[in-house]
């Protein structure tokens, strides 16, 4: 079975288990990104909790081996404790990088890699370039090889969070945390004993079959049970996806998405440089340079704001499906884990989040909506709307300007509409933002009339 060049994507490696990510595949990566990381070098592997995570970690390890590195194996994990490693000594020894094996919010049939190399994301044309070697050496065999160190990163991790939030000893408030059978009660519950909280947890038990719901809290109907038990149990409440770098924050009014979360959380940082990506609320981007942060919009993908943030040196970070990112006292990742701890500090801190959020300019706002289309066609479609935007329609609402950081944001006179590809399926992401309900549905309608001419020029 030759190996297929779609599992090598903008962010990550993704792909089907069997199918794409195989013991020939998987050694192949190994080995090739052995040789990007360079002979004698230690690479650390954690794994969520798919039931072939293990496997692949093994097939991995055989690729390392042969390439002449040092693997240091930290078990199951989540995400973030798998960057943490990244800046941590074992017995001395640094990592020189961190693979984490994850499918994410994915079905269970699916897993995959994110990778960091000298405390950066690899990703981007980094990772096209690796395919291409990969599929050229397809060939090739590399043999067993399951020399690893096993190593302990959960431990250091729970003291550091342990000992930076030490002032939340004995929180009062009632806590609800939904872990979706994913990876976060690798270690958040141990936090939140050795802190004293009161708290209740729905599905902690890691299951990679996530018998429960899909581990994805972005999308509203996995929140119906967290949203029951806060409603009968709690003052507020946490759902997490299922390597634990994404973060669903509940009050009994609102559901925080992450541009929200983002104001929240500067509200406790001097003058701050905050990025956002192109589906971020403008009321976000207002309301930072109404307090005199500086406000910094970017494009999609968790990848591209670490690197965006190392470039500014900003201090936050955040993507609406609920990616946070803090460099203010911490190291520039996406820690849903670290995110719920910043949360339950402001309210500790006298914060009324609901008072907050209740003080911002009110807009209307669409989910994410998806077109569904084709790997190769959809960025041929973007760059079609963009040649039609030179030149729009006569009823078309009047542009103020266009943003094209990623895909195309059309900014109107009281809203504004987003269409961009997504770099990791087959679809069109659009969202739309007005002071009007009508307004928003009309960007809508207008926009997706543009989207149909689009399609029909190819």
């Amino acid at each position: 079975m030759s190996i297929n060049q779609s599992i090598f994507r903008e962010y990550d490696i993704r792909g089907i288990f069997e199918q794409e990510l195989n013991e020939k595949s998987v050694k192949l990566i190994g080995y090739f990104l052995g040789q990007k990381v360079a002979g004698n070098k230690v690479v650390s592997i954690g794994y969520d909790a798919r039931s072939h995570s293990p496997l692949l970690r093994d097939y991995l390890t055989s690729g390392l081996n042969a390439a002449g590195c040092k693997v240091l194996d930290m078990g199951m994990v989540a995400t973030p404790v798998n960057y943490y490693s990244n800046y941590i000594d074992f017995n001395g020894v640094r990592t020189n990088a961190s693979i984490m094996i994850t499918g994410s919010h994915n079905p269970s049939e699916y897993n995959g890699f994110k990778i960091t190399i000298d405390q950066s994301p690899f990703f981007g044309n980094a990772i096209y370039v690796l395919g291409d070697e990969i599929i050229a050496n397809q060939e090739m065999q590399i043999e067993d090889n399951l020399s690893k160190t096993e190593i302990d990163v959960k431990t250091p991790y729970i003291n550091f969070m342990v000992k930076e939030f030490a002032a939340l000893k004995d929180f009062n408030k009632k806590i609800i945390i939904d872990c979706g059978n994913g990876v976060a009660d690798t270690v958040i519950t141990q936090i939140f004993d050795q802190l004293n909280f009161n708290y209740k947890g729905l599905y902690c038990e890691p299951d990679g079959t996530f018998p429960n719901h899909h581990p994805d809290p972005s999308v509203e109907k996995n929140l119906a049970d967290v949203k029951v038990l806060l409603e009968k149990e709690g003052d507020i409440a946490f759902a997490y996806d299922g390597d634990a770098d994404r973060i669903a924050v509940l009050t009994h009014k609102y559901n925080i998405k992450g541009d929200q979360m983002a104001l929240l959380y500067s509200m406790k940082m001097e003058n701050p440089t905050v990025i956002g990506e192109v589906k971020c609320s403008q009321v976000m981007y207002d309301e930072l340079e109404r307090r005199g942060a500086k406000a910094i919009m970017y494009k999609t993908g968790h990848s591209n704001l670490k690197v965006k943030m190392k470039e500014t040196h900003a201090d936050l970070a955040c993507e609406v499906s609920g990616h946070i990112f803090f460099k203010h006292r911490y190291f520039g990742y996406d820690d849903a884990i670290y995110a719920t701890f910043r949360m339950l500090e402001l309210i500790h801190d006298g914060i009324d989040i609901d008072k907050e959020l209740d003080n911002l300019p009110q807009v209307f706002s669409t989910e994410e909506i998806k077109v569904e289309t084709t790997e190769e066609e959809k960025f041929l479609i973007i760059d079609k709307v963009k040649a039609l935007l030179q030149n729009p329609p006569s009823d078309f609402p009047k542009i103020v300007n266009i943003i094209d950081v990623d895909g195309v944001r059309i900014n109107f006179e009281k809203g504004w509409g987003l269409v961009r590809a997504s770099n990791t399926t087959p679809v069109l992401v659009t969202r739309f933002e007005s002071t009007d309900e009508k307004l928003a549905k009309a960007y809508e309608e207008k926009v997706n009339r543009l989207i149909e001419t689009a399609k029909g020029m190819l």
